[in-house]
């Protein structure tokens, strides 16, 4: 009964009064010793009160025994509606349910254990959309080398044979126009560079070990020293034994690495035999794994399907058919006495 339709917050006297009505109801539910001190009275609604009493079963430290007592209206009688029991303020509790796939963690994940991915994640893609694919009537890489070349020939030259002179020499064609900069800014920049290429002050001669070591550097390989072939493979075979193919994990392993989405290619000469997981779940994440090694987070492995729509059902088994609590005389459901019996007397008796 909810706090408007009470008429008073004051616990109903013959109600409150019912304690050992209360008490003798908790200890039939319960076992015997587990119902302690009565703790209060709380008024519900309209002669509807509520007794509490203590909990003394290990486990159950601040819950309540709730025995909820009622009468009828102008009676003296209080009966029972219901015992349970509920937590208190300070009840121990159990943690909030959190779904499987909220609780699992990485690094959770062992052998022979197959994590599902579902069909829509957002940590993977298609691999081939057909995005970048040109049309059918696009020219191939022949025609717009020839296209070029004649591009720069020029209109009307035709290429002598091989060994012959030229037919004819055709008139020189007009010089062609400066080229038109994007923006001032990129000529502002070359012109930058050609001033600091011509200044005067610069040396002439550059040392050797100077062009080589700025060479080096745009090419990435400023390093001293790097890694040596024999480094290479002792670095690989370490991998191989911690996420190869030997392993418990990529026994247990529904299908490898080398097909899963969550694979990040290696470059160089190691893209043949490795690469990176990325996927956070799996206890190999952020580390090189062999092409031949898996785990059950493999992209591929199980997909779980998107969750089936119910249609809207046919019948509405959910909402109430109103129907009149008097019938009415214009229907015609109800006989009036002014109504003629026209009924033939079919000889019962």
């Amino acid at each position: 009964m909810s706090a408007a339709t009470m008429r008073s917050r004051t616990p109903d006297r013959l109600c409150a009064e019912a304690v050992d009505l209360a008490r003798s109801v908790a200890e039939e539910v319960a076992a015997p010793g587990i119902v302690g001190e009565h703790v209060s009275v709380v008024a519900d609604g309209d002669r509807v009160v509520t007794h509490l009493f203590e909990c003394r079963e290990t486990g159950y430290r601040g819950w309540r025994w709730a025995v909820t007592v009622a009468r009828a209206s102008r009676a003296k009688a209080v009966t029972v509606d219901e015992a349970v029991l509920l937590p208190g303020s300070d009840a121990l509790l159990a943690p909030e349910w959190v779904p499987w796939s909220e609780r699992l963690r990485p690094g959770d994940m062992g052998p022979g254990d197959l994590l599902p991915t579902e069909a829509d994640d957002l940590r993977l893609e298609p691999g081939y959309t057909g995005e970048d694919e040109e049309p059918p009537n696009a020219p191939g890489p022949v025609a717009v080398r020839e296209a070029v070349e004649e591009g720069e020939a020029g209109p009307g030259t035709t290429a002598a044979p091989e060994g012959r002179a030229p037919a004819a020499e055709l008139p020189e064609p007009a010089p062609a126009p400066a080229p038109v900069m994007a923006s001032e800014t990129v000529a502002e920049l070359v012109e930058s560079e050609d001033a600091e290429l011509n200044t005067p002050d610069l040396p002439t001669t550059v040392p050797a070990r100077a062009r080589i070591a700025s060479v080096a550097e745009e090419l990435g390989m400023g390093r001293p020293r790097v890694l040596s072939r024999y480094g290479l493979h002792v670095g690989a075979d370490r991998w191989e034994e911690q996420y190869g193919p030997k392993t418990a994990m990529a026994q247990a392993a529904p299908a490898p690495c080398a097909s899963c989405g969550f694979l990040v290619p290696l470059g160089g000469s190691l893209r043949q035999a490795f690469g990176i997981c990325a996927n956070e779940f799996s206890s190999a994440d952020g580390h090189v794994v062999s092409l031949a090694y898996g785990c059950g987070g493999h992209s591929e492995a199980a997909v779980m399907p998107k969750p089936p729509v119910p249609a809207p059902p046919v019948l509405d088994t959910v909402g109430a058919d109103e129907f009149p609590l008097h019938p009415s005389r214009e229907e015609g459901s109800v006989a009036t006495a002014a109504e003629p019996d026209d009924t033939e007397d079919l000889g019962h008796s």
